[in-house]
């Protein structure tokens, strides 16, 4: 359930609460219905400064507030929400205006999904705002080194943690989530719950035999305060000992790695993204490395094909060999 007392705006706003526990009560993941609770936050803020009421906003009402979330001041000097975050904010309000048509408050949905265009189908519609796709960072090989050294000296549970991390290309809730009856080190194989993934799909990925002493070293270290079954990675601060590590505390964690390395880029999200593009730069096959990570569609896959540049530098090599091969043939000729 959210913590109304989190959303000042959200808590005044008795629909949006009735919809945020529908979704819940439908089990939708608690970062999803939190992603959902900040954006009506947000919106419902501007709908105040501005004298709107929500349930009769109009679309230019809506522009008004993608127009604020373009141009509000950034910590960093800068200006804007991120693309991303920008069109998360947009998603949450949309499906929130769904709901109260669906519940006959309002007879239009006012954030349109966006138009027809010529030469665009139902399914390729142009979006209010422009999507844009980023690569996703990935640190270059002196960084990653650097990171790992700034990590030596680091808990054995945060070592472990770092490992599986990056070998089995494991998102933050799916890591977290890992419990003891999930790892067969006699096969060295890891189990990824379908209920802690992204989309529902339950996968087996195999690790390291380096993984695989951080891990025994750690199974060592956590009998000496619990034994129990459940959570692999515990708490062993003296406020909350033995509770599971949340998400939150394991983000900390990698923050304060980043911080100390100098590389503020690197999030909890990096070591999946450099390890799927390391399978790339492997050779593995697209098919084989949207299985490993558990995406539904290559399309997700296919950036971290490009992002190896493993295809260009195919492409190049090839092309490179046939140019040579046209200058030695001239060569050649012109020498006889």
């Amino acid at each position: 359930m959210v913590d109304w007392r989190q959303f000042s705006q959200l808590a005044t706003e008795g629909y949006a609460q009735k919809w945020l526990e529908f979704l819940t009560r439908l089990g939708r993941s608690p970062n999803t219905i939190l992603a959902y609770a900040r954006a009506l936050e947000d919106y419902f803020r501007l709908c105040q400064q501005c004298q709107i009421d929500p349930i009769g906003a109009t679309k230019e009402h809506v522009a008004l507030f993608v127009q604020d979330m373009r141009t509000r001041p950034r910590p960093d000097g800068g200006h804007g929400l991120a693309n991303a975050t920008l069109h998360q904010r947009l998603t949450g309000v949309r499906l929130y205006y769904d709901y109260l048509v669906e519940e006959g408050l309002r007879e239009r949905n006012p954030v349109g999904r966006g138009s027809y265009l010529p030469g665009r189908t139902a399914t390729n519609r142009r979006g209010l705002v422009p999507r844009s796709k980023r690569l996703p960072w990935i640190p270059n090989d002196e960084q990653w080194s650097m990171f790992l050294q700034t990590a030596q000296h680091e808990s054995i549970r945060n070592r472990t943690m770092l490992a599986f991390a990056y070998d089995a290309a494991l998102r933050r809730e799916e890591l977290c989530a890992l419990e003891s009856q999930d790892i067969d080190p006699s096969h060295r194989l890891l189990r990824v719950r379908a209920e802690t993934t992204k989309n529902q799909q339950e996968r087996i990925v195999p690790y390291s035999a380096a993984t695989d002493q951080l891990y025994q070293a750690y199974l060592h270290h956590r009998r000496q305060f619990s034994r129990a079954r459940g959570r692999l990675f515990l708490s062993e601060s003296r406020r909350n000992p033995t509770q599971p590590v949340t998400i939150w505390t394991w983000s900390k964690v990698v923050r304060s790695l980043a911080q100390r390395a100098n590389m503020p880029e690197f999030t909890t999200h990096t070591f999946r993204h450099l390890c799927l593009t390391d399978l790339a730069r492997a050779g593995w096959d697209v098919h084989e490395i949207a299985r490993f990570a558990g995406h539904r569609s290559i399309q997700s896959t296919l950036t971290y094909i490009h992002l190896s540049g493993r295809d260009l530098t195919q492409k190049l090599a090839n092309s490179m060999s046939e140019i040579h091969a046209w200058r030695l043939a001239q060569i050649l000729e012109y020498g006889t």
